[in-house]
């Protein structure tokens, strides 16, 4: 018996579709103020620890109480942390034996014991506020100052990197994007705020491999494609030096 033929492919396959009945055309993102365009990240060989994942559109609060993971990075100060992301997080975590108050009191006793003690030692500090179920790394803002610099960031991250090495327990860990902060900005040499390529990058370079939290104001740059991992693909440098 001769073998059967195989059915011809269909030549009008359905597309794909995200919503159920029609709501993909009411879905349009052009409707929407606050969104991005995710781009796909480069296809390279798969090997772990060489990327930063970026959470676009995810909130960094509802993920932490979610338990998705065992430590935090974000900055202190030793004066009012009262609109700080660590605030909200002592507050919610229920595990927490911490608050707002609390938090900025430890600061202010540990900035004035090295001010007296360690005078010489390079800031900023890494403060840990044990929550039980979370561990807070808090970069210390540098005494008499109102903000952090990208050198800043660069040695912080360079100390939350040590503390992390070796030790599971401490992972996932992920972190705030120090952009748009109340209480505590980031700036570069120029006295602005930084790209956040500028932050993922420092972020990298100093060994930090987690996740990272864009801050809501770059939710508003849907007309420009973001890529959710860093090191950006080599594309993105080759369309740098081709327009310059």
């Amino acid at each position: 018996m001769p073998p059967m033929p195989n059915p011809p492919a269909p030549t009008d396959a359905p597309a794909p579709r995200l919503y159920d009945l029609d709501a993909d055309e009411l879905m349009a993102s052009e409707q929407f103020s606050d969104r991005v365009s995710l781009l796909p990240g480069e296809r390279a060989q798969l090997n772990a620890g060489e990327r930063l994942r970026i959470l676009w559109g995810q909130d960094m609060l509802r993920d932490v109480l979610d338990g998705r993971y065992r430590a935090v990075v974000c900055g202190v100060n030793d004066a009012d942390n009262a609109h700080g992301i660590i605030a909200q997080l002592v507050s919610l975590v229920t595990t927490s034996q911490w608050s707002p108050q609390s938090v900025t009191s430890f600061a202010k006793m540990f900035q004035e014991s090295v001010s007296v003690h360690a005078r010489d030692d390079r800031e900023p500090y890494i403060l840990k506020y044990d929550l039980d179920s979370l561990m807070i790394f808090a970069l210390l803002r540098p005494r008499g100052r109102e903000h952090f610099t990208v050198q800043d960031l660069s040695r912080g991250f360079a100390t939350v990197t040590k503390m992390l090495a070796g030790r599971a327990e401490r992972r996932p860990v992920a972190s705030v994007s120090f952009l748009g902060a109340r209480s505590n900005r980031l700036v570069d040499e120029e006295g602005r705020e930084p790209s956040f390529e500028t932050v993922c990058r420092t972020m990298y370079d100093s060994g930090f491999r987690g996740d990272v939290y864009p801050s809501p104001a770059l939710w508003q740059f849907g007309h420009v494609g973001v890529f959710p991992s860093y090191p950006f693909p080599e594309g993105v440098a080759r369309m740098r030096e081709g327009s310059s």
